[in-house]
């Protein structure tokens, strides 16, 4: 009866270190997770929308943008915080108050990502659509990126205002499925962006989707890591 005893006791102490371990590993995730995403429990954060091109209504978002804001909401709801979608046409707030997960490529579509492209990714240039050519593209330090048959291409940025504050998340694609690629990519790599850049410095990353007709976000990689082209100072004013 002893031995069972001690066997049993032996057997109850190691469930409840193996318990706690998983619980302390879940708990720094955790920590890491809501760090890197400038996130806390009961925060809100911004999801600022890319209105969809091809339609008349103001508040109309292409599904794939409906599903990549699913996914960002999803993170997070797994970090404790709460999401709020904005509008292209309702003022999303200063910089940095918030953590912000804007969708979409500038111009007309997001005129968000317009005013980060100008003020912050200063080194990031996109076309303007050209609907004789149906020709979609940015450039980043004077690389093009350009939509072919089979493949396009989206930015994926994390930055800061002048303030610091909260992150800022830039998914601007040269298509709405592009958009939704980048979104289920930083679901998916966070921790492997977390251990390149942890918390608190920024990047700006290309991603290709290969043959998205066929494979739809499933061919996502990584194309250029453009962090050092795409966050130009500020031009001085010439003397």
């Amino acid at each position: 009866m002893g031995d069972l005893l001690i066997n049993l006791l032996a057997s109850v102490i190691a469930g409840v270190a193996v318990w706690l371990a998983g619980f302390l590993l879940r708990r720094r995730r955790l920590s890491r997770e809501r760090a890197f995403f400038g996130l806390t429990e009961g925060a809100t954060c911004l999801l600022v929308a890319s209105r969809h091109a091809s339609s008349p209504s103001e508040n109309s978002v292409h599904r794939r943008d409906v599903a990549a804001l699913v996914e960002l909401a999803t993170i997070a709801r797994e970090c404790g915080a709460r999401a709020d979608r904005v509008g292209e046409a309702e003022p999303a707030g200063e910089i940095g108050r918030l953590t912000e997960f804007c969708v979409g490529g500038p111009s007309f579509a997001n005129p968000r990502t317009t005013v980060h492209l100008r003020t912050i990714l200063r080194g990031v240039t996109f076309a303007e659509p050209d609907p004789a050519k149906v020709r979609l593209a940015f450039t980043v330090g004077g690389q093009e990126y350009a939509r072919t048959p089979d493949t396009t291409y989206v930015l994926l940025a994390r930055f800061w205002g002048p303030a610091g504050g909260r992150p800022v998340f830039l998914l601007g694609g040269l298509t709405a499925g592009a958009n939704l690629a980048a979104a289920r990519y930083l679901s998916a790599r966070h921790r492997e962006l977390d251990r390149q850049y942890g918390a608190d410095r920024p990047f700006a990353l290309v991603l290709r989707i290969v043959e998205p007709t066929a494979y739809g976000t499933d061919f996502t990689e990584l194309a250029a890591d453009v962090t050092g082209v795409a966050f130009q100072p500020v031009p001085q004013p010439a003397e």
